[in-house]
């Protein structure tokens, strides 16, 4: 069973909900946060991927 509550934030003064992961820019589907072995954004249905590049690997 999803935890789909888990995906989503909730303002209560404005009365907003918002996303919290990114969306695919390919497909439009909900993309999942990979931190190992590289820190990426990964879609689960037609493959696209973000790499992050962080500080340390830029030295």
């Amino acid at each position: 069973m999803a935890h789909v509550h888990k995906l989503y934030e909730y303002d209560y003064n404005t009365g907003t909900i918002k996303l919290k992961n990114k969306k695919c820019s390919r497909c439009g589907s909900i993309m999942a946060h990979h931190l190992k072995p590289v820190e990426r954004w990964a879609c689960g249905k037609c493959g696209y991927t973000e790499f992050i590049e962080t500080r340390e690997k830029r030295k």
